[in-house]
Parts: C-alpha cells; structure tokens; sequence
C-alpha cells in the first residue's frame, strides 16, 4: 500500500505522477469501525471486479478540529493507525488531503472537478450519509453531476448493529461513557491507545503492582476514568494487564489531567521511552478514592483476578 500526501488545489506535476483509473472510497473514516469498513470492502471488491486499483481519501487533520468545532474531542484512529488497518483491508493506494482553513472553503464543484477528474477516479465509493464541501453543501447524489458523468458513484447503506446506525459519535459517547463494549463492538475490534513509557510517581512498585505511566502520542478520544482490563503490545510481544485512566484521587485531590497507568502480568523489566500500545477490552470499575493504602491494595489485587478471569473467558 502506498500513501500520497494531497494538498489543494492539486499541481500539474502530482496529476502527471498519481493520475490513474481508480475505485475510491472518500470519508473521514475516523475510528474504521463496521460502518466504514463496510464503504472500504465495497470499493476493494468493486476494484477487484473491475481490475483497477482500490483506493481511499481521507483528511487530515480531522475538520473539525480545524473548524474549531466544540464537540471535537480528538482521534478514535490517528493517521498512523488508521494507515496500518487500511493496509490490512487490501488497499492499493491511500490519499491524506490536507485539511485546513483554505480548503474548509472549496466548493463541491471544485472538490469533484478540482480533485476527483484529474485523479481519474472511476468510481467514487461513499457512505449514504457523504458530505463535502464548503459547508458540507456537497451531498452523494451530486457527486456524477458535478463531473458531467465522468464518475461512476457507488453509494453503500448504514451498518446496522440491533437497528442502530454505527457511528464515530456513537463510539465517542460510548467510551466516554464507560461503555467499552458498545465502542468495541461498533469498531470491530477493541479500542486501542498508543503512547510512550515515561517516568512516574513509582508509587505501584511500592505497592506491588508496578505500572507503565503512558504518555500519548496522539490526541486520542480518552475513555471514561476508571479501571479497564487490557491487551498490551510491546516488542513483537503481548500481555494482559489492567490499566488506571483517571486522576489517582486516593493520592491527589486537585489533578485534573487524566494519567493512563498500566499493569502488566507476567511482565518484568524496564521499558522506559519505549512505544506501547494498548487494546481497552473490558471496563471493570469507576476510579474512587480510597480511605487507607491497604483497602486500594486489595481492590488492585481485586481488579487483577478479574481482569484475568475476563481475559481468558473471551479466548475460550
């Protein structure tokens, strides 16, 4: 799979290197959940039965981070990520578009005959829901008007989970509720962060459960404070582990920026400055204080053989 960085409007000599019959799947397709992956399967199947390459577009930043929207509230899938599950799906080529306040003003004309035509796109495969545009006045339906019928347009139906439309929204208010299980089960698979192993307080050692203090490198949707069971990845190597989301209220009384604090089993050493990569499985509890060192002591001890038992429940 090749990458291609795109910015607007596009030169003569990007057409002259990345112009070819293509099927192109276009969205945000932040968090690649059922839904998207459905957009995705549509347009690599589409490609295969035509012989051309299977393609995606997608933006970044996130536009509603650019627009300075009030709900935004970070990535379900940075670009990394979102690059290295697309790969997984059978994708040829990918397009990033850069995202800013310039192209927030591009016209849904302009979008199509501006990007779409040159890139000799053959069928443009998108969501029922698609928008582009200036103001999102850009809608599916428009998509072979605009390019006098030189596209094709493949326009795939919601994905449906107990009759309700799978959606980036619908997973953001699900982790941000503690409902982990709705987020995984919308995404297709677990909920995962990223980040660095950075130096902490130390104080897990002393209590005999030492952690991986995870600084993020990506702004990520943070899930819901409180006490998850987890799937870890680090050296080509996987463990089990609960990990603390949350502001330690039992040692702090006035933070306010989370922390992610992960225990792992079975692990021993030192990973300082290392990249980890966390799957959030099962939500076990909310973060509280706790009045004495022994009773947090044994809720940890508590959250660890119930973490276990979930973790090897869901291999059976």
């Amino acid at each position: 799979m090749e990458t291609i960085s795109l910015s607007y409007p596009l030169t003569e000599q990007f057409i002259a290197t990345c112009a070819r019959p293509q099927v192109l799947a276009i969205g945000q397709f932040d968090g690649l959940h059922l839904g998207h992956a459905s957009v995705i399967e549509t347009a690599v199947k589409l490609a295969a039965e035509l012989g051309l390459p299977a393609s995606v577009m997608t933006f970044h930043p996130h536009p509603k981070e650019v627009m300075k929207k009030g709900d935004y509230d970070g990535y379900l899938t940075p670009p990394r990520e979102k690059e290295r599950l697309l790969r997984s799906m059978g994708v040829d080529f990918v397009y990033i578009v850069e995202f800013n306040d310039s192209f927030s003003r591009v016209s849904p004309q302009n979008f199509v005959t501006g990007i779409l035509v040159p890139l000799q796109v053959h069928t443009a495969v998108v969501g029922f829901d698609f928008r582009y545009g200036y103001r999102g006045e850009g809608h599916a339906g428009m998509l072979r008007e605009l390019s006098d019928n030189v596209l094709d347009v493949s326009t795939v139906p919601p994905f449906l989970i107990d009759g309700e439309k799978v959606s980036s929204s619908g997973i953001r208010k699900a982790l941000q509720e503690g409902d982990i299980r709705l987020a995984n089960r919308w995404l297709g698979r677990s909920y995962s962060l990223k980040g660095a192993v950075m130096h902490g307080e130390k104080r897990g050692r002393l209590l005999g459960f030492p952690t991986a203090n995870l600084k993020l490198t990506e702004h990520y949707v943070i899930p819901a404070s409180g006490v998850y069971a987890v799937r870890a990845h680090h050296g080509g190597h996987s463990y089990e582990g609960v990990m603390n989301v949350g502001v330690k209220p039992t040692f702090h009384n006035d933070a306010t920026v989370p922390s992610f604090e992960v225990h792992l089993f079975d692990f021993s050493g030192e990973i300082y400055d290392e990249s980890l990569s966390v799957e959030v499985v099962h939500f076990l509890r909310e973060e509280r204080k706790f009045g004495s060192i022994d009773e947090l002591i044994a809720q940890i001890t508590k959250d660890a053989e119930t973490a276990k038992s979930l973790l090897k429940a869901e291999k059976a």
